[in-house]
């Protein structure tokens, strides 16, 4: 992260509430997501599934750092296995697009 990172403060908000929803230990896996910027997807300790989406991958890795309770993480074994998800969220993600 470089000195002139700024961290979006709603950002950082909607992380801390999703750790207090969804427990601790949460994952934070950050993508670039072209020119959109970067998405930080949180893996609750529940197994819920939450994003943020942020400028850039260096702003998702400084929001990752400021928040307690969340570890970085990748695509991996033990975090692909730690995200459940639930037939609304399949319904949701499947829905046509109008």
């Amino acid at each position: 992260m470089s000195e002139q990172t700024k961290i979006p403060g709603r950002a950082v908000s909607s992380a801390k509430a999703f750790v207090a929803a969804h427990g601790r230990p949460t994952r934070a896996v950050v993508e670039r997501i072209g020119r959109a910027g970067a998405r930080v997807v949180l893996v609750g300790n529940d197994g819920a599934l939450g994003d943020i989406v942020v400028p850039d991958v260096a702003t998702g890795e400084a929001v990752v750092g400021a928040v307690t309770g969340v570890q970085a993480a990748e695509w991996d074994r033990e975090t692909t296995a730690a995200a459940k998800i639930g037939p609304r969220h399949r319904r949701r993600m499947a829905a046509p697009k109008v």
